[in-house]
């Protein structure tokens, strides 16, 4: 159900909502949600890696295209016809977005009516995104090498040496820091093809069945779960926790930005670790450059549409232009049904 009458009698100020956040629960005007976790895309790096192929940070350039090609080839290891270290993963079909927008274009209008999927740009950047695999052997050996790594442990990818970078939400810093501290990571923004630090924004969102027996008491949970103390008391036991198992704290990323500016003035105290110190500056950096898709009516609808044309041109069964004109069919037709709908 919309939300505007609850947010209005609980006193809610959107306004200390990120905006990223604030818009993928609004459509048509109206909101749906009330924003909780916040997730940004930077980019991870194994710096040993860096160091072996003669790199180092400020060569993790993603404004030109070739020069993410090149870090792909310096950084991919193949031994014996089999690879035992991707050098660049793209992340697909997850971050197409990311990827389509790097290149110019968002995967549908602003008023999130039109899709936008087969795109001139957004062609271009599947094509390239998905010519990242071929060093490895094509997408089915870079998919099994990955499957096999230890992604949440001790042994994880970058602590095994088996990738040299990729783009991933802030979120996994804190998996580092807990699993692996003293694994060789370092961080960057992710740039467009114009030199701008561009994210992603995903999260989760508090929201109310249109069914629900009792939406006051709901209204107020969901208020009180994304309040600013609320986030603050989950930061303070998030820092005792770790302090208690001698790891370094990496705070929790919200999409309320005043519980941040707390969290990360007050409660995450840096000088613990140069790793993640960085880590943390790099991801609240790129916070303030995020973009989400447009809310939409049809938001699982189309999200299906682009992930199914992903897929398919990762499986060699379509072109990146034929996956994504079908796409298109498929997406906008959903778009156009749902927005009648309302």
């Amino acid at each position: 159900m919309p939300l505007d009458e609850c947010i209005a009698n609980m006193g809610v100020d959107m306004g200390m909502y990120r905006e990223a956040a604030v818009q993928q629960v609004t459509v048509d005007g109206q909101v749906y949600g009330i924003p909780e976790f916040f997730n940004v895309i930077l980019l991870i790096a194994n710096n040993a890696a860096l160091e072996e192929a003669g790199l180092t940070v400020e060569d993790l350039d993603t404004s030109d295209w070739e020069n993410i090609t090149a870090l792909n080839e310096a950084l991919t290891v193949v031994e014996d016809g089999e690879v035992t270290r991707i050098g660049f993963d793209p992340k697909l079909p997850e971050f197409l977005p990311l990827w389509a927008m790097a290149n110019g274009v968002s995967l549908i209008s602003e008023d999130g009516r039109t899709a936008q999927l087969n795109d001139p740009a957004v062609v271009e950047a599947l094509e390239f995104a998905n010519s990242l695999h071929e060093l490895a052997g094509g997408r089915q050996d870079f998919l099994a090498f990955r499957d096999t790594w230890d992604f949440f442990g001790a042994e994880n990818q970058v602590a095994a040496d088996q990738i040299g970078v990729w783009p991933m939400e802030q979120w996994y810093i804190n998996v580092l820091a807990g699993s692996s501290p003293d694994a060789p990571a370092v961080f960057a923004q992710f740039r467009d093809r114009e030199g701008e630090i561009l994210t992603f924004a995903t999260g989760n969102t508090w929201a109310i069945p249109a069914s629900s027996s009792n939406p006051e008491a709901a209204c107020a949970f969901a208020v009180t779960m994304t309040a600013t103390e609320t986030w603050v008391a989950a930061a303070e036991e998030r820092a005792r926790l770790r302090e208690e198992a001698g790891t370094t704290n990496t705070g929790v990323y919200t999409g309320n930005r005043e519980a941040d500016e707390i969290i990360f003035g007050e409660i995450v105290a840096p000088g613990t670790s140069e790793i993640f110190d960085n880590g943390v500056s790099v991801a609240l950096e790129v916070m303030d450059h995020a973009f989400s898709i447009p809310a939409n009516p049809a938001g699982a609808e189309f999200r299906q549409a682009w992930q199914d044309a992903v897929n398919r041109v990762l499986n060699g069964e379509q072109t990146a232009q034929e996956a994504l004109d079908q796409a298109q069919e498929e997406a906008q037709a959903a778009l156009d049904a749902a927005w009648e709908a309302e």
